[in-house]
């Protein structure tokens, strides 16, 4: 697994703490100096919390212990601090409005790899619900991430201690039922992955 330094910690010291009402693109973006880590979805401002929570590294940890042997010959596994510029086709990365950072992201094209991050959609990308994040995971990252064609989208919920896997058809997500603590997790597009459950939510006591 390759270690991207993020590309936040070169900028120049230009704009310490941005207007969070207005609007902006990466070219803005890449002025920044802020104290906490932010992603951009749809040109708004969103300040990441400045440190995850006990479960949530707790599942992160266990679903990395599976991707790290299965993708380490045939893709790039990152976690934060990783920019991925969602980019449309033939879009100068710097005119984009949504960069985001995934709990954990798969990237198997690596044209799309550069030494400050991804520019276009990684192929898999997992993000672990929190109080603070859901609504964005669940909605405005789900239909970005659908938009901008990423395969395959597992959204992982502590509380319920589940994962919905949302699998790209056609430029659509279909939704497939949760799948419980009790059973295993089969990707779609990578159908030789398979993640036990039990496994992920075994050090989680949610509260």
């Amino acid at each position: 697994m390759k270690n991207y330094k993020a590309h936040k910690d070169n900028r120049p010291d230009t704009v310490n703490e941005p207007d969070l009402s207005g609007t902006y693109t990466a070219a803005d973006y890449l002025q920044w100096k802020m104290e906490e880590f932010a992603e951009l979805i749809r040109g708004k401002i969103f300040k990441m919390s400045p440190a995850p929570s006990r479960y949530h590294q707790n599942i992160s940890r266990e679903i990395l212990r599976v991707f790290l042997p299965y993708f380490s010959k045939k893709c790039e596994l990152f976690h934060p601090p990783f920019d991925v510029y969602l980019v449309k086709t033939e879009q100068h990365y710097k005119k984009t409005k949504n960069i985001v950072e995934p709990d954990l992201c798969v990237v198997c094209d690596d044209s799309k790899l550069k030494d400050f991050g991804c520019v276009g959609a990684p192929d898999l990308v997992v993000e672990i619900l929190s109080p603070s994040t859901q609504g964005r995971d669940q909605k405005d990252k789900f239909e970005l991430y659908e938009e901008y064609g990423v395969r395959e989208y597992w959204i992982v919920s502590p509380e319920n201690r589940s994962v919905i896997l949302n699998v790209l058809e056609d430029g659509k997500y279909k939704t497939l039922r949760p799948r419980i603590e009790s059973e295993t997790l089969q990707s779609v597009i990578f159908p030789d992955l398979k993640v036990e459950l039990k496994e992920v939510f075994k050090d989680v006591k949610y509260k």
